[in-house]
């Protein structure tokens, strides 16, 4: 479902040469609607014509595939997650650099303009010192049996809290819980604390019956929220009111809320541009793989302190 997008926004950038899946159905399908060519995996791979592969299958795939596109020489994008473990996040990170060869993994909200705004707003002080960042990423559906949220949802927030705090988690607490498949957790809540005295919280789910992507930034003289289901005139918004203690009591002085302008655009197709860029420069992207096995290690440890309320004794 996601690879028609990708395919879509690469056909539209002019630089899509081929698709390949391991359905021939699925591949002849894609091909035609994007008037290229239908290759068998292995073809593909190994096809000198094509500089940069992009990977957007099933989780537990992406190792092998992704090593072998670097064997060949080729640049390679992957979907979130980059590897259900860290060991195989950690065998592409050495095929990648032994083939001197570029990875970006799809944490796609880093290239949405609105989070590129918010950044902006924080380090500009918009907000003052970083206090609390609270991401809540809510839907009904998609719901997997390969993969729990922790891995098919956090990716998308732990990215974007790892780049305002610019740092690793010192101390992390998850508790979740299993309804639909056992042991592939589908509710999950995250709590994050850094050195810095910043924290942070993630609540998940892919069976919520409403929809919610909000990304709430708190600092000292402020807030930012960022609702991705808003549109795009109220995707961001500031709030400035002020606490201060008097005496024995906190006083709040409530502003109204001011809505950032923001241009719109598809973050997919600026994901994409900057994939390109990979390819033709062999320069990062911003989400690299060196910051892709950032967040691969939180997860990591994540899924090791995680506690599921359903398993049974």
């Amino acid at each position: 479902m996601w690879g028609r997008n990708l395919a879509r926004n690469l056909a539209q950038l002019d630089v899509l040469a081929a698709v390949a899946d391991q359905n021939t159905d699925s591949s002849i399908d894609f091909a035609s609607a994007f008037a290229v060519t239908p290759m068998a995996v292995d073809a593909l791979i190994n096809d000198e014509t094509i500089d940069g592969i992009v990977i957007a299958t099933a989780a537990p795939s992406h190792d092998a595939l992704a090593i072998d596109g670097l064997a060949a020489g080729k640049h390679i994008y992957v979907e979130k997650p980059l590897s259900l473990t860290l060991a195989g996040a950690r065998s592409i990170q050495d095929a990648a650099i032994a083939a001197k060869k570029q990875v970006m993994v799809g944490h796609l909200i880093r290239y949405h303009a609105a989070f590129i705004e918010l950044q902006k707003q924080v380090a500009g002080g918009a907000i003052g010192s970083l206090r609390h960042i609270q991401a809540n990423r809510l839907a009904m559906g998609r719901i997997r049996n390969t993969e729990s949220v922790l891995f098919d949802l956090c990716p998308h927030d732990l990215s974007l809290i790892l780049a305002l705090v610019g740092t690793v988690p010192k101390k992390i607490h998850c508790a979740g819980a299993s309804h639909m498949t056992a042991g592939v957790v589908d509710f999950l809540s995250s709590y994050l604390g850094f050195e810095n005295g910043v924290s942070a919280g993630m609540q998940t789910s892919w069976l919520s019956p409403f929809k919610e992507h909000r990304l709430t930034v708190i600092g000292s003289a402020g807030s930012l929220v960022f609702d991705d289901t808003k549109p795009w005139p109220e995707k961001l918004t500031l709030y400035q009111d002020q606490i201060r203690l008097d005496g024995e009591h906190f006083l709040i002085n409530r502003a109204s809320p001011v809505a950032l302008p923001i241009a719109e655009a598809e973050p997919l197709k600026d994901e994409m541009r900057a994939f390109i860029r990979c390819c033709e420069t062999g320069s990062a992207a911003p989400t690299d793989i060196a910051k892709a096995m950032t967040v691969q290690q939180v997860l990591d440890t994540m899924q090791s302190s995680l506690i599921d309320m359903t398993a049974k004794p």
